[in-house]
């Protein structure tokens, strides 16, 4: 199935390696030109805002989905396609995973890697069946990658979930998938 809509979760900062936002605006243009729909935390600042930005500056469709909690902390993106406010973060990545037809992890925080985890755990448990890649930008996720692998090998992962994650090193490499 063609992947129409995209679930980017990455980072509400920069972080300090200058490849995670370049691959974040090579990400936004990519998905603008493919036609795919960024479906996102709703947020202007950090690495979730640069992907905002160059889907919409590349002519794409932005869907962001903010908690009440969050709109004044993570400063709510205005120059987006669609803002849906919900009430609670539960709501809004149930929203997030319902929208998607795959998902994409980018450098981040603890937010990051608990979507991450409960995106992939869904899958685990048949909610969902979408795949989900992972954008090690300069080798970010390298330790975590080497600690699923050692789960897996301790056999505490189940083999259908694990199938579903892809790692990719540049997000060019999405274009094999979509």
């Amino acid at each position: 199935m063609a992947i129409q809509s995209l679930a980017v979760f990455c980072g509400s900062k920069n972080g300090t390696n200058p490849v995670f936002g370049q691959h974040a605006s090579q990400l936004g243009k990519l998905m603008a030109e493919n036609n795919i729909r960024l479906i996102y935390g709703g947020g202007s600042a950090g690495i979730m805002g640069n992907i905002a930005d160059n889907v919409m500056q590349h002519g794409g469709k932005v869907t962001g989905i903010i908690p009440k909690l969050l709109l004044e902390w993570e400063v709510q993106h205005r120059g987006i396609t669609e803002l849906i406010i919900c009430d609670d973060m539960h709501e809004r990545k149930k929203k997030l995973y319902s929208l998607c037809d795959a998902a994409l992890i980018l450098p981040g925080g603890f937010g990051t890697l608990d979507e991450l985890f409960e995106i992939v755990t869904w899958n685990q448990l048949t909610i969902h069946d979408k795949e989900i890649y992972i954008l090690n930008s300069g080798g970010f996720y390298n330790h975590l990658i080497k600690h699923i692998e050692i789960m897996k090998a301790e056999q505490f992962l189940y083999e259908e979930a694990i199938k579903r994650i892809t790692i990719i090193d540049d997000p060019s490499e999405l274009t094999r998938y979509l």
